[in-house]
């Protein structure tokens, strides 16, 4: 595993953006919460991606990368890697409708609590599936 302190740094911000995620929830901005959990699963998932030595691309969603470079990564990390790369293109999906809208959808009256409670969900399970990854 390649620059430890970097990938570490990653699972540490995304964990402490989890935390955040839950003052969001309480203020029931759920756009914000579905936009900071796809922050979060990227963050997690290119932690992911460093740590096996994995260039990591500019781009918001990796689950293509990860799921090509399958044969670096460890037994734990392939054995959910389609789940956590179909949780990333899913919320990869709702990044800019979720902060900025559209023409027709104003975020705050789009997203409700349920859309809120499954992307936290995720991004809470994503970033345990890496720390069990990455940390053993």
């Amino acid at each position: 595993m390649k620059n430890k302190t970097l990938h570490l740094d990653y699972i540490k911000r995304s964990e402490n953006r989890l935390a955040a995620l839950d003052v969001l929830f309480e203020r029931e901005s759920w756009p914000d919460v579905v936009r900071e959990s796809q922050e979060i699963v990227e963050l997690s998932l290119k932690a992911l991606l460093r740590a096996f030595g994995i260039e990591v691309p500019r781009i918001h969603d990796v689950g293509d990368i990860l799921e090509s470079q399958r044969s670096l990564l460890n037994k734990s990390s392939k054995a959910e890697l389609a789940k956590m790369a179909d949780i990333s293109s899913q919320l990869r999906r709702d990044r800019e409708l979720a902060f900025y809208g559209s023409e027709d959808l104003t975020p705050s009256e789009f997203y409700k609590k349920k859309h809120a409670e499954e992307a936290r969900k995720n991004a809470q399970w994503v970033v345990v599936q890496v720390k069990k990854a990455v940390l053993g």
